[in-house]
């Protein structure tokens, strides 16, 4: 049986590179019945899309979640850094699927501020080359984490996280997390929005902030490479999603595509493939 689930919000898919997990993602989606579902930011990495990998499964992905509009879930895909070609053409909807940068929510009366949150990144306003060669980077790391985790899992060893530990051993980026959390509060609660939800850093988190202003909860999907988590809401109540604490369940559910019976099919294949 699938959940019933009002509102889900999921980031950093990373469609096109080696890291991302498109089959325990294609799970999760199959396991779940939302009636809205949010994209909030780099779903396909454009800033490394090639043409010699870009997998079935992550195929499929694009696939299922159009299936899902089909069938008459709002989808709306936030544009982020890594698909920011899509920014240019602004605000468009077809059928149930709207692309948009950012998006104002009212939920049971509470206003909520979602966009992907590469607007607080200086190094990528600034330095964009930078930025992508640390994605091309990142991509590498994780490639080479895979196979040291596969050693270990070989072993009957924990796996590890080389970017986690990485990034927990750096200051600088312990602290440019803290001040993307307190920069996006405190815009939001200047604002008066009573959520704010971002993606981008992939860490995931739900806390609540507090200001001289005022307070708001702060929220991040985190991601679909290392923490495999997503935002879900129900009854007026954020949760998160991790789907390694649901791995076993969620084994029950095909990482397969549903039917698609759209004409969507041949035109979504022809601009993967760059034949158009």
């Amino acid at each position: 049986m699938k959940r019933e689930v009002e509102l889900v919000v999921i980031s950093d898919v990373h469609l096109g590179t080696y890291g991302c997990r498109s089959e325990e993602l294609l799970r999760y989606l199959s396991s779940i019945n939302p009636k809205k579902l949010i994209l909030n930011g780099d779903i396909i990495d454009i800033w490394q899309f090639r043409k010699s990998y870009f997998p079935e499964s992550h195929l499929r992905v694009l696939k299922y979640i159009l299936d899902l509009a089909y069938q008459g879930c709002e989808v709306t895909y936030i544009t982020g850094n890594h698909d920011e070609m899509l920014r240019k053409f602004g605000k468009m909807q077809f059928g149930h699927i709207t692309l948009t940068n950012r998006l104002l929510l009212d939920l049971d009366g509470k206003k909520s501020w979602i966009f992907h949150g590469d607007v607080f990144d200086a190094s990528i306003q600034h330095t964009k080359w930078l930025a992508k060669l640390g994605g091309w980077g990142y991509d590498r790391l994780i490639q080479l984490n895979n196979v040291v985790n596969w050693v270990l899992t070989k072993f009957g060893r924990e796996k590890y996280s080389l970017s986690k530990q990485i990034k927990n051993s750096v200051k600088k980026a312990i602290k440019f997390i803290s001040d993307f959390e307190e920069t996006a509060s405190h815009l939001a609660i200047e604002n008066k929005y009573d959520y704010v939800i971002c993606g981008h850093i992939h860490q995931p988190q739900i806390r609540r902030i507090d200001t001289k202003k005022g307070s708001c909860i702060y929220m991040n999907s985190g991601d679909w490479i290392e923490n495999l988590t997503s935002l879900e809401y129900n009854q007026g109540v954020w949760e998160m999603f991790s789907y390694d604490e649901k791995k076993d369940v969620l084994l029950d559910y095909p990482a397969e595509a549903m039917q698609f019976r759209s004409n969507l099919e041949e035109l979504l294949e022809n601009i993967i493939k760059g034949t158009l």
